[in-house]
């Protein structure tokens, strides 16, 4: 056993409990091991080894696999303070995605296409990868960890690792291949294993640096209506409806790609049914809130019937898998829930999944800005009104954009549509349950919307041109 192997794990749950990218914090962690190390650099000042760690748990549920990138030196820098690990030997272990030099190597070894072990860095043919760039750290880590290289290349560390071809990665390529200007387009990939089986470790792509992402841009259209107490919202000049319209072009765009690269098929409705009723018990017995709500929402599920066409998707569209770059609009983040079983994440379903979580979407980024602002009982119900106006406006226009790039109206698909939309709501009450509370109120008043127009005009049909209140 290597000294890496050997004294790296003592440090390891006070490390991971620290970390954005790990999900699992809050259940007993039984014990950390290296399951496997692949060095990179072996000699010099900096040591730096590809490591991936087996996480097993108190409760009895099954193993999990996370990726460290980890860099040894006998003096980290100040700047690695934050990245330290703990001491292996007479090193420092720390994380190496923090590391200037570890990262111009990942970079340069993508670029030559070099192996390691089982690790294989892969370029894309006919790319132009930069040479002598070190990379930097993007933002606040969420379940990955990203790090930019100038204004042309950013690469993802895939954090949480599982045997098999990582969807973000497999859907990239096809894109790709289909000549994709909706998205980043792929410039290489890090592959290695994971119990015999492929596994993906990370991609690099281009980099959308003079951008926006859609989740802030919404935010401020809200703010601006907020601000403007006597204006609607086709009147505030942060009025989002024409970009919400053409995202819902560029999403129909891109289920029209990854149909024509990867085919397409169909689901029984008996089958979706029953899998969203499974969701549902599951949820309900978690969260009592949604009692009230679930006779309702079972009579939604169903109204569901025949085959449903499937493709390929995105699967956890939302505003903040988006950007706006001079050009148009780019999806991001095509790796889906990464807590789901990767055979879910990468199984057809219909493009109407991505359509309602971004219907989703434009809910939470309106009303959740109701629930924090310091407003009395009179002012917080001018906010809802002037909300409802706003988030009835973007899911409209985001619809009539879907349905010019894809040539039919996703509203005209009101039983699936509004299955869709209740299923993800569902979801997000139990997330809110355990993580914010205060924001549980936002899927509950969807979910009782939903169900009501579902009474009111029969679960399979649609006009949100008459009706002011329905969400899709």
């Amino acid at each position: 056993m290597t000294a890496l192997a050997e004294e790296l794990p003592a440090h390891l749950p006070d490390y991971l409990a620290r970390q954005r990218w790990f999900p699992a914090k809050g259940r007993p962690v039984e014990s950390v091991a290296v399951a496997g190390s692949t060095p990179l650099i072996g000699e010099g000042e900096l040591l730096l080894d590809l490591c991936l760690l087996r996480v097993t748990f108190a409760d009895g549920s099954a193993p999990e696999h996370y990726q460290l990138l980890a860099g040894r030196r006998h003096q980290p820098t100040p700047d690695l303070e934050y990245a330290t690990i703990g001491a292996v030997g007479d090193r420092i272990a720390y994380d190496a995605m923090w590391d200037h030099e570890a990262t111009a190597f990942l970079l340069d070894s993508i670029r030559e296409g070099r192996t390691y072990g089982d690790i294989r860095f892969v370029p894309e043919p006919g790319v132009e990868i930069p040479s002598g760039v070190s990379g930097r750290i993007l933002g606040v880590e969420q379940s990955n960890t990203s790090v930019a290289y100038g204004d042309k290349s950013i690469f993802k560390l895939f954090r949480r690792v599982a045997p098999g071809l990582n969807p973000d990665l497999e859907l990239h390529r096809a894109l790709r291949g289909e000549g994709s200007e909706q998205v980043a387009s792929l410039q290489g990939a890090v592959e290695g294993t994971l119990d015999g089986q492929p596994a993906t470790l990370g991609m690099l792509q281009d980099f959308a640096s003079n951008s926006a992402e859609g989740w802030a841009m919404a935010l401020t259209s809200v703010r601006d209506l907020f601000a403007e107490g006597d204006l609607y919202a086709n009147e505030v000049g942060g009025d989002f409806a024409g970009e919400a319209r053409r995202l819902g072009e560029t999403v129909a765009v891109v289920h029209k790609e990854l149909a024509a690269a990867l085919g397409t098929g169909s689901r029984d409705a008996d089958e979706l049914r029953a899998a969203l009723t499974a969701r549902l018990t599951e949820a309900a017995s978690q969260v009592p809130a949604l009692g009230e709500h679930v006779d309702g929402i079972r009579a939604v599920y169903d109204a569901l019937t025949g085959e449903i066409p499937t493709q390929r998707v995105h699967g956890d569209l939302h505003l903040g898998q988006t950007l706006r770059t001079p050009r148009g609009w780019l999806l991001i983040d095509f790796e889906g829930e990464p807590a789901a079983p990767l055979t879910e994440r990468t199984r057809m379903d219909s493009p109407l999944r991505d359509v309602a979580g971004m219907l989703r979407s434009f809910d939470y980024a309106v009303y959740h800005q109701v629930t924090l602002a310091d407003a009395d009982e009179h002012e917080e119900q001018q906010l809802f009104r002037r909300a409802d106006e706003w988030a009835v406006r973007n899911r409209s226009a985001f619809c009539d954009g879907y349905a010019f790039g894809a040539g039919r109206d996703p509203r005209a698909e009101a039983a699936v549509l509004r299955a869709y939309e209740l299923d993800k709501a569902v979801y997000e009450v139990v997330y809110e349950t355990r993580s914010r509370p205060t924001w549980a109120s936002i899927p509950l008043t969807s979910i009782a919307r939903l169900v009501e127009e579902a009474q009111d005009k029969g679960v399979d049909t649609a006009d949100p041109e008459s009706d002011p209140h329905i969400s899709l």
